[in-house]
């Protein structure tokens, strides 16, 4: 099913399998639409177990020219060691960057010495190399990345910074089986701000699962602010938000 809440285009699948075949197949024909007008295209990507289904659609299409495309990441938590499997990075490198051929792949160092230059740095790769697409999830608290309720700000001037995860955003970590609890969850990180990740042309933002069920809800039917950032995906003028119809149930 198919439908639209302002802008937004809402497309519902039977479920996680459906919503990630459906997803992959749309962004294959953007990204190729894309390449036949640029020569490189750049994409950021959202790791988290509700993109699973999709990614490995994707990196399965061998018609895509992967190695025209660089490949950036939203968010990276810091202080983790670096070989850590729940690192957004390692997420997907094991996903799907270290399955296809990319121009390049951008990684977030969580553990910098220094984090100010490090986000100095990620932000003029950003500069040089504008997001044509942006793949992503919206949280249990309707974060986008690590944008969280409140302390997002839809003018932001920064292009990333470094955040402190609220008590929500941090049991969805544990509720996603990434951490055992709580307490082994980072509580900063670094986040791609609102203005970049909705600044991309296109937007495809994979939602499945009971769980983002409200979520979901609040993101189409509540006031667009920085009470629920997902909102701000209603005002895009080419964002995809795809279901299952379990994070569909309640809208």
């Amino acid at each position: 099913m198919t439908t639209k809440y302002q802008n937004l285009n809402v497309i519902t699948l039977a479920d996680r399998q459906a919503l990630g075949a459906k997803a992959a197949a749309d962004a294959s024909a953007t990204i190729k639409q894309l390449l036949s007008k640029k020569e490189q295209i750049n994409i950021i990507f959202a790791a988290a177990p509700s993109q699973s289904e999709f990614l490995e659609n994707l990196k399965n299409d061998d018609s895509i020219e992967w190695q025209r495309i660089n490949a950036f990441h939203m968010d990276e938590y810091l202080g983790l060691p670096a070989d850590s499997p729940q690192g957004f990075g390692n997420f997907l490198k094991e996903a799907i960057f270290s399955h296809v051929s990319f121009k390049s792949v951008n990684y977030i160092n969580g553990n910098a010495g220094n984090v100010d230059e490090e986000r100095k740095r990620y932000a003029e790769l950003l500069n040089n190399n504008k997001p044509d697409i942006v793949f992503m999830g919206i949280g249990e608290n309707t974060h986008l990345a690590f944008n969280e309720p409140f302390q997002a700000d839809f003018a932001d001037p920064e292009i990333i910074k470094v955040v402190t995860l609220d008590a929500v955003c941090r049991q969805q970590q544990v509720n996603d089986g990434c951490f055992n609890q709580i307490a082994d969850v980072p509580v900063n990180a670094l986040t791609l701000t609102i203005p970049v990740l909705i600044g991309a042309p296109h937007i495809f933002c994979m939602v499945p699962g009971i769980k983002k069920a409200d979520a979901v809800a609040k993101t189409l039917k509540a006031a667009v602010s920085v009470a629920y950032p997902s909102t701000i995906l209603r005002d895009h003028q080419d964002a995809t938000l795809y279901l299952d119809t379990q994070s569909a149930s309640i809208i």
